[in-house]
């Protein structure tokens, strides 16, 4: 007889359970989110400073000479706005061979490597302008996303490298480093040479 009882409970829990699973809506896992970045068209201004270079710079962002024993330099950190980030963009004067501002330039990407999952480079090339250089997207967790230099190959070098005032999550980052390269492209670009 206890058996019985048991055997007519088992149909009556299954329905109850049933029932109850089904008067609720059950959770569905979210896919990871990311903030949502609304960034202005891409629209560009030609720097004006009393250095021996100019490009054309976003007009999202804000430039400042450096400032070294008190003297204006042509050195810049450069603000990238709502991309919370700075360019630290450095003019120099060749004392030494152009190889060693290369291999400089080299040693800094390189200090990347093991964070990063990909190197990518692209030269730059444009003899009537007498402008060469590199341009390196570092992809990963790395602390500078991009670099670049640039030089006239004789007198004159310009270097950069970008940093992002937050902890480097490549995945949460993507929107903000595409947005970020199309302007720095054009940066290297239109980037001339005063006489």
């Amino acid at each position: 007889m206890n058996n019985f009882r048991i055997s007519q409970l088992f149909p009556i829990l299954l329905l109850l359970i049933v029932v109850a699973a089904c008067s609720e809506d059950m959770p569905v896992p979210k896919p990871p989110t990311y903030l949502r970045t609304d960034f202005p068209e891409h629209t560009y201004k030609r720097t004006n400073l009393d250095c021996p270079y100019s490009f054309e710079l976003s007009e999202a962002y804000n430039y400042n000479p450096v400032i070294e024993n008190g003297v204006r330099t042509c050195h810049l950190d450069i603000n990238l706005g709502q991309l919370n980030g700075v360019i630290n963009f450095s003019y120099i004067e060749m004392e030494h061979p152009l190889k060693d501002y290369i291999d400089y330039s080299l040693n800094k990407v390189e200090e990347h490597k093991v964070k990063a999952d990909a190197i990518e480079d692209k030269q730059f090339l444009d003899p009537q302008k007498r402008v060469f250089g590199t341009f390196f997207e570092l992809k990963g967790n790395v602390a500078s996303p991009f670099q670049f230099y640039l030089t006239d190959s004789t007198s004159r070098f310009v270097s950069a490298v970008v940093y992002f005032n937050a902890r480097p999550n490549y995945d949460s980052l993507r929107p903000s480093l595409e947005y970020l390269k199309q302007d720095l492209m054009h940066l290297v670009e239109t980037f001339e040479w005063k006489k």
